[in-house]
C-alpha cells in the first residue's frame, strides 16, 4: 500500500507495522533503565510535596488515574471495555509531558548538585527547597522548544528550583500557555514558524552557553527514560483494579503522538512490563501525520510532511510536528504495532463527547485516541481484551477557552 500517497492527500490511515518484532532485547535500554529513573522520581518525592502543596495526596508522586468509560462506550456504540488514563489530569503541568519533562530537569538538578558536593544520594531531598539551593541553581540555565505542554512542564518546575528557564515556542502554541509561563518567571521567545523552527533555535543559542543544559524533544534519553516509568506504574494500576493482562485478554492502548518522545518512552514501559501482551497505536492528526511517515517510509526523521505537501496546520497543537525524532521513530519500528491518523474535523466531537458523558475534560489533540477505538472496533486483532485512551493533556486549559473549545470555536 502507498502510505505516502494516503498521508500526502490527508487521507485517515490504519499503518499496520510489518517490521515489528517486539525484541526489546535489540534496544540499548531495559528494565533497570526503567527503574534507575522511578528511583529517582521517589528520591525527589519529598521536595515536590513540599513545593508543589496538589502532591501531598500522592506523598510527593506525580500520576495518574485509570478510569472506565461505559458511558461514552455506550455513547459511540462500542463493544469494547474502554479505559482512559488521565496523563492530562497530572499534577504540576497537566499533560503527559509532567512525566519526561520533569523528570530530566530533576536529573540535571541532582547531577550538578551531586557533582558540588551539595547533594548525596542518601539525603532528604526536601533540603532542595531551601534558598541556598536556589541560589546554587540560578548559576545555571535551562532551555526547550516546544508547542506548548512540554514548554509547561519545562518552565514550572525549571523556574520553581531556581533556574533561568527560556522556553522557545513555536506558532501553534495556544497563547494562554505562553502567559502561564510568563507568570511562573520563564522566558518565552516566539517564533512565527513551526516547532522544528523552535526546537533549531533554542538548540542553536543553548549550545553557544556552557552553563545552559537543553531539553531536546527529538533527541533526549532523558525525557524517553521519564516517560517510560508510565510503563510500569500502569502495570501496577491495572493489578490493583483486578484487571488480568495475558494472551486471552491482551492490552491495547491508543496514544496521541507528536514528534514522539513521550509516546515513545511510554511504549518502551508498556513493552518491557507486558511484553507481547500488549500492543500500542499511535495517532496523528492527517496534516501532520510525521511518526506513521517516518515509519512507513523508512525514512524516519529524514522525511517530513512538508516534503509531501503537508503544512502541519492543525487544531491539534500538541500533534503539530513536521518530522519525527529520529531516536524514538528507529526505536519504535521494532516495537511499536502501528499508527492511525484522525482528521481534524472529529476532534472536537470526540473531546465534546468525552465531556458530555463522563465529565472528563481534555484538550483536542488528546482526543485524538478515542477514533482509535471506533476505528478499530471490527478490527480482529485489536477488538479481543481491553483499549486504553492515553488522555495526554487538558486539565490546565483556563475556564473560557475549555468553553469556547466544548463549543468548537476555537481554530
Amino acid at each position: 500500500m502507498e502510505y505516502k500517497k494516503l498521508l500526502a492527500n490527508e487521507v485517515e490511515i490504519f499503518y499496520k507495522n510489518e517490521k515489528l518484532t517486539n525484541n526489546l532485547s535489540k534496544l540499548d535500554y531495559t528494565k533497570e533503565d526503567i527503574l534507575e529513573a522511578e528511583s529517582r522520581l521517589k528520591r525527589f518525592s519529598s521536595y515536590l510535596k513540599k513545593v508543589f502543596p496538589e502532591l501531598e495526596e500522592t506523598n510527593g508522586i506525580i500520576e495518574s488515574k485509570v478510569v472506565k468509560l461505559d458511558k461514552l462506550k455506550e455513547h459511540l456504540n462500542l463493544n469494547l471495555p474502554m479505559y482512559i488514563k488521565l496523563d492530562s489530569h497530572l499534577p504540576i503541568s497537566g499533560s503527559v509531558k509532567a512525566r519526561g519533562g520533569i523528570y530530566e530537569v530533576l536529573k540535571f538538578a541532582e547531577e550538578i548538585a551531586i557533582k558540588e558536593g551539595m547533594l548525596s544520594l542518601e539525603d532528604d531531598y526536601e533540603k532542595l527547597a531551601s534558598p541556598e539551593f536556589k541560589e546554587f541553581f540560578s548559576k545555571y540555565k535551562i532551555a526547550v522548544g516546544s508547542t506548548g505542554n512540554l514548554g509547561l512542564s519545562i518552565g514550572i518546575i525549571s523556574a520553581k528550583l531556581g533556574f533561568h528557564v527560556t522556553v522557545h515556542m513555536s506558532s501553534d502554541a495556544r497563547q494562554w500557555k505562553k502567559d502561564l509561563l510568563r507568570s511562573k518567571g520563564a522566558i518565552v521567545i516566539e517564533y512565527p514558524d513551526d516547532y522544528e523552527k523552535a526546537v533549531f533555535e533554542g538548540r542553536r543559542i543553548a549550545s553557544e552557553d556552557p552553563m545552559c543544559h537543553f531539553v531536546d524533544d527529538e533527541n533526549s534519553l532523558d525525557l524517553f527514560m521519564g516517560y517510560s516509568v508510565a510503563g510500569k506504574r500502569l502495570f501496577d494500576q491495572l493489578k490493583e483494579m483486578g484487571i488480568v493482562i495475558d494472551d486471552d485478554n491482551p492490552l491495547n492502548v491508543y496514544i496521541p503522538c507528536g514528534v514522539g518522545g513521550a509516546p515513545g518512552g511510554i511504549t518502551f514501559g508498556i513493552k518491557t512490563y507486558f511484553g507481547e501482551n500488549a500492543k500500542v497505536y499511535f495517532i496523528e492528526p492527517t496534516k501532520a501525520p510525521c511518526m506513521a511517515l517516518g515509519l512507513a517510509t523508512g525514512l524516519h526523521n529524514d522525511i517530513s510532511v512538508k516534503d509531501i505537501g503537508l503544512d502541519g496546520q492543525t487544531l491539534a497543537d500538541g500533534l503539530a510536528v513536521g518530522r519525527s525524532s529520529g531516536l524514538v521513530s528507529k526505536i519504535m519500528e521494532d516495537i511499536l504495532d502501528g499508527c492511525l491518523t484522525i482528521s481534524d474535523d472529529k476532534l472536537y466531537p470526540y473531546m465534546k463527547a468525552l465531556h458530555d458523558e463522563e465529565n472528563i475534560f481534555i484538550e483536542p489533540s488528546a482526543a485524538a485516541g478515542i477514533h482509535c477505538c471506533s476505528t478499530l472496533e471490527n478490527n480482529k486483532e485489536v477488538t479481543k481484551g481491553i483499549h486504553l485512551v492515553w488522555a495526554t493533556g487538558g486539565n490546565m486549559v483556563p475556564s473560557e477557552e475549555k468553553n469556547q473549545y466544548l463549543q468548537g470555536k476555537l481554530d
